[in-house]
């Protein structure tokens, strides 16, 4: 996992697997990120090859803190697979979600 500021916005790169033993580390660094008040948020999930209901439940309590802070979060998912499960778990009507980050950067 990689950040960098853009301006007022933070990219969070995540790649490889996010379940029940990797989510503790991103959830750290989110956390980090919210206290040091950086609220506007892009989360790349584009190298994440697999994500499970830990993984989910994460990036919703995350989006609602940031909401909270009156920021935004953002995902970039290019992976069918990926858009699948959040399709059928009808998160894609509650998260914004973009192809390409610099699409989340300009939007």
């Amino acid at each position: 996992m990689t950040t960098r500021d853009v301006g007022a916005q933070t990219v969070v790169e995540v790649a490889g697997e996010i379940d029940v033993s990797t989510a503790d580390v991103l959830r750290d660094r989110l956390t980090e990120l919210l206290d040091r008040d950086r609220t506007d948020l892009v989360i790349d999930l584009r190298e994440v090859r697999f994500m499970d209901s830990t993984g989910l439940g994460l990036l919703v309590g995350t989006l609602k803190k940031v909401r909270l802070a009156g920021g935004r979060l953002q995902l970039v998912i290019d992976s069918e697979r990926l858009l699948k499960v959040f399709r059928i778990t009808a998160l894609l009507q509650v998260f914004t979600v973009h192809e390409t980050v610099e699409a989340a950067l300009g939007d």
